[in-house]
């Protein structure tokens, strides 16, 4: 099987799952299992239909990294309890989720499958390293829009769009986002910050929307390129525009470190960290069996572990 990199916004998915499954479905202790459920039969079906050879769970190490906020405050802000003002910022996790998030790292230690996140960084970094480095074809797996910026034709770097449920997955690449955003994935983060995104707290340019932003950059290639030449008074841009990123300078100025994705961590290589997919085998499988009947895990353990028994 020729070699292919599955790379999983791991947080996206078990929160899918978790709402997703009713949170009835508990371990005889009462503890919920619907997102432990979910997210491996996630990981069955994926690796099996897009044929992945080598897998990374990239995961959430710091979902609203200290320096993002520094330079937008706003970045994520709706997503922080504000119930306690003297806590650690934390994301809105609910208990029965949370509860499970132990037993997801467990039961894919035992699998086999690679867990990788970066001290001051979210998945979305891990992500965009790996992807930005790999030798063979990569996909990229989640529900969020700002991983478009990773997709390459050249490279066979894809996304697995997960927004529209796991029954209606979105594969994206180079030629679907223009098709849909008319710009093109090295342009999409200069796009979002222009025209903002509510759901990472970003305010985006007033008065410029999704076609104005991406007339722009069509028309001047990049946001740095656009704003020299409003700063040019020789410049075609019209006076409303000009007068809009004016306002807009101080954000404009910080928001390319927050939402570009980090693309040069230092993180293990697969063969470190272990991402090459392969049956699981001895005790980990028998604990893994084990597993699957003492926390009421239905048929995901064994679905799961058929899935890897085909990369032998």
């Amino acid at each position: 099987m020729p070699h292919r990199l599955m790379l999983l916004d791991t947080a996206s998915l078990y929160f899918r799952a978790f709402y997703g499954l009713p949170d009835s479905i508990r371990r005889a202790d009462g503890t919920p299992v619907n997102a432990v459920r979910g997210l491996l039969d996630m990981i069955s079906r994926l690796t099996t239909d897009y044929r992945a050879t080598h897998l990374v769970a990239c995961w959430d190490n710091d979902w609203r990294p200290q320096w993002r906020v520094d330079l937008i405050p706003t970045y994520k802000a709706h997503r922080v309890a504000q119930a306690f003002p003297d806590a650690t910022d934390v994301e809105v996790v609910p208990d029965a989720l949370e509860a499970q998030l132990p037993m997801i790292r467990e039961v894919l230690d035992l699998a086999g499958i690679a867990v990788v996140g970066a001290a001051n960084h979210e998945a979305d970094d891990v992500i965009g390293t790996y992807a930005s480095h790999a030798a063979f074809p990569v996909d990229v797996v989640t529900g969020d829009r700002d991983l478009f910026q990773v997709c390459d034709d050249r490279r066979q770097v894809r996304v697995i769009y997960t927004a529209r449920g796991m029954k209606n997955l979105d594969v994206m690449t180079e030629e679907t986002v223009v098709a849909k955003y008319r710009v093109l994935p090295q342009q999409y983060a200069d796009y979002a910050t222009l025209r903002g995104d509510a759901s990472d707290g970003l305010p985006g340019v007033a008065g410029i929307g999704e076609k104005t932003a991406a007339t722009l950059l069509l028309d001047y290639g990049t946001l740095a390129g656009l704003l020299e030449a409003a700063a040019n008074p020789a410049s075609k841009i019209s006076p409303a525009v000009r007068s809009k990123l004016a306002a807009a300078g101080d954000y404009l100025e910080a928001a390319p470190a927050v939402v570009n994705l980090v693309r040069d961590l230092d993180l293990p290589t697969l063969e470190e960290a272990g991402a090459h997919l392969r049956p699981v085998t001895g005790g980990p499988r028998k604990e893994l069996e084990r597993l699957a009947t003492e926390w009421n895990l239905g048929g995901s353990v064994q679905r799961l572990l058929a899935a890897l028994d085909q990369r032998a």
